[in-house]
């Protein structure tokens, strides 16, 4: 854990409860990634606190999640299944209802970026057995 002395405390914690307040709000809408966000969470106050940081290791929903990145770089399977769920889900709303709206690029732009973010979560090995 790396400690920056007093000087930018305030904004590493600052970055990480705002990264864990999007992560929050990512938990009931499939739009906003919860994971990417509480594992920012735990980078940020890594630097900004140990105390933080020792909080959401422990925390009762993030704290495994987080310990299995920063010890693995993994995702559980169940993590990616469900992740793959909420971005196909994601996906499929603004073609649905606005089909005719959407230019042709940003079709393909959504589609691409959207594969590029599936791929890496699939990509990352899925840690140690599962529970």
């Amino acid at each position: 854990m790396k400690d920056d002395g007093g000087e930018f405390r305030f904004l590493w914690n600052g970055l990480g409860f705002f990264a864990l307040s999007l992560g929050m709000i990512g938990i009931p809408l499939p739009i906003l990634p919860t994971t990417p966000f509480v594992i920012l969470a735990a980078y940020f106050f890594s630097r900004g606190s140990p105390r933080f940081h020792r909080w959401i290791l422990q925390h009762k929903r993030f704290g495994k999640m987080v310990r299995n990145w920063e010890e693995h770089g993994s995702i559980s399977r169940r993590a990616k299944a469900f992740a793959t769920i909420l971005i196909l889900l994601a996906l499929s709303m603004p073609f649905y209802f606005m089909a005719e709206k959407l230019s042709q690029t940003s079709k393909v732009v959504s589609v691409s970026l959207t594969a590029i973010g599936w791929s890496y979560i699939m990509t990352r090995p899925n840690g140690p057995q599962e529970d």
